[in-house]
């Protein structure tokens, strides 16, 4: 058990505070309020009525502080804008709180390795939101894929209302390149990548073509100026390939078989339902468990570096 519930005597219930309560923060939130053994003690953003609201909404607290709502939690959820990621993680871990961050983890490369280093020399889980990886069909597939040997990914939608202090790169992208990088156990050789603004004085559309030393080949796109919304990925190895389509909740199976008379390799496919789940809930159970137990968080501050690692080395290459 950690240290810290520890010394407070192995309480069973956890204390949880949301720091940013905009649209996800929100949502991040109303899951821990719904969590069995688990205290939403409260929530903090700079713009209090925002952080009122919601507290009145969720049967909490709404903090002054943020120094004000580190004493009375045991973890917390971040959910500010990417540029402030850095600094309000570095302050909850030297508070010696349980961080899960929404992705990207940090703004660069080498503020996410100063947090991953504060959080080991600090003993907590330091817990990155790549969301997806909890999603059905994705945990689904995963059991099923093996030395893949091409990916391609397709992450589009219209421009979010709520804006982005990010580029796609850090703003979407980013959520296939973490898949990509699980499924793929091989440093990356080469990336050549194009992008263009077209709604923001970010890049909006992107896409890369990133070169394994395994061999694989991954092509990633990804676009926040599109009149529609869709995300698939499509994972090609020896025996077969599978299309998830996280939209439509769907996955595609196609395996390869030989006829062991004629020696003639033929396909079949099926298409398998999924769960509608709850990946948000279940990202944040995780989290908790691994609190709990102290055992390493299911993506961890090392997978949310690595990600962010072959993300610069898109951006570098537009």
């Amino acid at each position: 058990m950690p240290r810290d519930l520890q010394e407070r005597g192995g309480a069973d219930v956890i204390r949880a505070g949301v720091i940013g309560v905009g649209k996800l923060g929100r949502y991040h939130a109303q899951k821990y309020a719904a969590i069995d053994g688990v205290e939403l003690a409260g929530v903090y953003d700079l713009d209090r009525e925002r952080a009122d609201q919601v507290a009145r909404e969720f049967g909490t607290r709404s903090y002054p502080s943020l120094g004000r709502l580190l004493r009375d939690v045991d973890l917390v959820s971040i959910a500010v804008p990417t540029v402030d990621h850095y600094e309000v993680a570095k302050r909850c871990l030297r508070a010696g709180k349980h961080v899960l961050i929404e992705k990207p983890l940090t703004e660069t490369v080498t503020q996410a390795r100063k947090l991953i280093n504060l959080a080991r020399e600090k003993g907590l889980v330091l817990q990155v939101g790549h969301v997806e990886r909890f999603n059905p069909a994705l945990k689904r597939v995963a059991t099923y894929v093996r030395n893949p040997g091409f990916i391609e990914a397709e992450r589009i939608s219209p421009f979010p209302e709520r804006g982005t202090d990010v580029d796609v790169i850090l703003d979407l992208m980013i959520h296939d390149l973490d898949l990509i990088l699980h499924f793929v156990k091989s440093p990356v050789k080469r990336v050549h990548a194009v992008g263009v603004p077209v709604l923001s004085e970010k890049v909006d559309i992107a896409n890369a073509r990133i070169l394994f030393e395994s061999g694989c080949v991954a092509n990633v796109t990804a676009s926040r100026a599109s009149m529609k919304v869709s995300r698939k990925i499509r994972i090609f190895q020896e025996d077969g390939y599978f299309s998830i389509d996280f939209v439509e909740k769907n996955i595609k199976v196609v395996r390869m078989s030989i006829d062991p008379t004629s020696g003639k390799k033929s396909l079949s496919g099926e298409l398998l339902k999924t769960e509608e789940g709850d990946p948000l809930l279940d990202e944040i159970k995780s989290f908790i468990e691994s609190v709990r137990s102290g055992k390493e968080p299911e993506v961890t501050g090392l997978d949310g570096l690595r990600a962010l690692e072959v993300a610069f080395q898109v951006r570098k290459k537009i």
